[in-house]
């Protein structure tokens, strides 16, 4: 299988592209993160999201740490070919790292940012596997 359809994709000068996920029956906007080639290519094969961290420089399998993996349902490139659209089926039911199901938890309010999400889970709990494998040298 040829990977032509990568160059659609218009990247950007880092070779980067935003990707937005989305949760596949509510629509509701889980998180926005950002996918280079590879990024793109294992996230068809494997069917699971895998973004790149911009802050870690390599790349990450939504859930490796947590288990609240995205199970890929589709996948759309807007009308500039130059934004991802992920929809998904987030396992857990939470994508944010603070432990709720959506990264855009905080809303304005008059001129403050209110969080009106609750946390579903302490992300104390949800990264405490993860924690201990660091900690125990296993990790990175």
């Amino acid at each position: 299988m040829t990977d032509s359809w990568l160059n659609k994709v218009n990247w950007t000068h880092d070779g980067l592209v935003p990707v937005i996920a989305q949760d596949k029956d509510s629509g509701a906007v889980l998180m926005v993160a950002w996918m280079n080639r590879d990024a793109l290519k294992h996230t068809v094969e494997s069917g699971e999201a895998v973004y790149w961290s911009r802050s870690r420089k390599k790349l990450w399998h939504k859930g490796e740490e947590s288990g609240h993996v995205q199970k890929v349902h589709e996948i759309r490139l807007d009308c500039d070919e130059d934004v991802i659209l992920l929809k998904v089926e987030q396992k857990g039911g939470i994508a944010c790292h603070t432990g709720r199901h959506s990264c855009f938890f905080k809303k304005l309010e008059g001129r403050e940012w209110v969080s009106v999400e609750p946390v579903l889970k302490d992300p104390a709990e949800i990264y405490r596997a993860a924690q201990a494998v660091v900690l125990e040298g296993g990790g990175k």
